[in-house]
């Protein structure tokens, strides 16, 4: 028998104990009844990005939202909000809930597009294990004929042996998952002393999964101790299914056009969950340092960039996903025509055939043999270090004057941040907002700068308005020639004086 709990709705399925609890639970958020109950409670948690519901951020980008830190550090996912980003002020979700009941009974665009994206559509909920004769299998799932086939291979990343738990990230098809596994020591000849299983979900949207990352983390810790103990996720399924049409060949992966200006509103980027203490952005610029800014070009020329690391993966696949922020453009109209910037999270060699048939894209993978696949990528990231087989693009892995420039005006803008936030105790400032903010403004600039030049007199590039895109006149140039040709700037003229680096 299953009820219902009071506890934070990622722990709402649990099972009446019938006997002594396993230990290692996960620990339960506060939240009173009348918050899980109320949807519109879930604005503050959710947002409304339009990258969870498609691919990428798609014509017009997305606008500020605010982010919170918890007391260990930790940056919570921001709270939706229509503030100016200059303003240090955070919708509260109390206060949210009282909005959206006062007013008029005519629902605003911006409300039909959070409602919209926050229906639940978990399509598949699943159990992986290995096997020490068979290896990875699917074990359980519902539905019972979703084709699940290699989500064993995603489910648990090829050398996650070496760890005891991990998150990944990752593309089914047309859905996106997200698994956490575990690895328990047993005393059992049979398993070879040890039990690793891995729990996952399926959505169309990316954004919201982290949502169930405190659920899936408890089940599967429950699975190691209880095998076959079902029941849980079976009522978290029938909870939290999507309503898919027959055949599920409708299901929608993308904002309705006329949401976006509701989207464009209403936040700036995907939300994740953020699980190691200084947040992902922050720790992606100390990984990198300033090789970040060649990632950043490559990002938008949208290029194929595969990042390789051992296990764990979680980390990494916040990697991609800080990848995918550092192409934002808010210009309407801008980047309609190039191809998407889609991120697959982790991907293994079962995923090879689709890889091939990308135009863009950027994944990470625990498998060595990737870096042999030199067609499948156009940047290989293995560890800081950024390469390239692509005769062209390897004069944009040297940094120019002005990418150290930038590099040097964003860890300022990091230290200024982290001084206010120690002294006079900003909570609502985050790393996350600076990090989008900075690179949003900087594709803003080259993209407006280049569009004046197109509607003036005299198209033409000149050593000048290089420099008012912040680029290198020099050092940038070719990569401005590449920029010009894939955003179709096909008409503007370059100066000599750009010849002659």
């Amino acid at each position: 028998m299953v009820e219902r709990s009071d506890r934070a709705p990622l722990l709402d399925w649990e099972e009446v104990p019938s006997a002594e609890k396993p230990g290692g639970a996960a620990p339960a958020v506060a939240h009173s009844k009348d918050r899980v109950a109320s949807p519109c409670n879930s604005r503050a948690s959710s947002g409304c990005s339009a990258p969870g519901l498609g691919w990428s951020s798609g014509p017009g980008g997305p606008t500020p939202s605010r982010s919170v830190s918890n007391a260990d550090g930790c940056g919570a996912p921001p709270a939706t909000s229509n503030t100016p980003p200059g303003k240090n002020e955070v919708l509260h979700p109390d206060n949210e809930e009282h909005l959206s009941d006062s007013g008029s009974g005519e629902v605003s665009l911006e409300d039909r597009m959070v409602k919209w994206e926050e229906k639940d559509q978990i399509v598949s909920v699943f159990v992986v294990t290995f096997n020490t004769r068979s290896g990875n299998m699917l074990e359980w799932c519902l539905p019972k004929d979703m084709d699940l086939e290699g989500v064993e291979f995603k489910a648990i990343a090829s050398g996650s042996h070496r760890v005891t738990t991990d998150f990944i990230y990752f593309r089914k098809g047309c859905y996106f998952g997200l698994a956490c596994f575990a690895n328990m020591a047993v005393e059992s000849t049979v398993e070879r002393g040890a039990r690793m299983k891995s729990v996952g979900i399926l959505s169309p949207s990316y954004t919201l999964l982290y949502r169930y990352m405190s659920f899936l983390e408890h089940q599967v810790r429950l699975q190691l101790q209880s095998p076959g103990h079902y029941s849980p996720l079976e009522a978290f399924y029938e909870d939290k299914r999507a309503l898919l049409p027959p055949g599920g060949d409708g299901v929608i992966i993308a904002c309705p056009a006329n949401a976006w200006g509701a989207a464009i509103n209403h936040s700036m980027h995907p939300e994740m969950k953020i699980t190691h203490p200084a947040g992902c952005m922050s720790q992606f610029i100390r990984f990198f340092g300033e090789q970040i800014m060649v990632l950043w070009k490559l990002a938008l020329l949208r290029r194929r960039i595969l990042i390789f690391s051992p296990p764990p993966v979680g980390v990494v696949c916040y990697r991609v996903y800080c990848c995918c922020c550092l192409a934002n453009i808010s210009i309407p109209g801008i980047g309609v025509a190039v191809p998407e910037f889609r991120p697959f999270f982790y991907v293994n060699v079962a995923d090879i055939s689709a890889l091939e048939n990308e135009l863009s894209y950027v994944a990470c993978t625990t498998e060595k043999i990737f870096e042999e696949k030199k067609d499948l990528y156009d940047a290989y990231v293995d560890n800081q270090n950024v390469k390239t087989c692509r005769d062209g693009l390897k004069p944009l892995l040297r940094l120019s004057t002005a990418d150290r420039e930038k590099y040097r005006k964003l860890t300022e803008q990091r230290q200024m941040l982290l001084y206010s936030q120690e002294e006079n105790g900003d909570c609502v400032s985050s790393e996350e907002d600076l990090f989008i903010l900075f690179f949003l403004e900087q594709n803003n600039r080259i993209f407006q700068t280049l569009s004046e030049v197109a509607g003036s007199p005299d198209p033409t590039l000149t050593q000048e308005s290089v420099r008012a895109m912040g680029l290198d006149p020099h050092g940038d140039r070719l990569f401005l020639l590449h920029l010009l040709e894939i955003y179709g700037y096909d008409t503007l003229l370059v100066s000599e004086q750009l010849c002659c680096s």
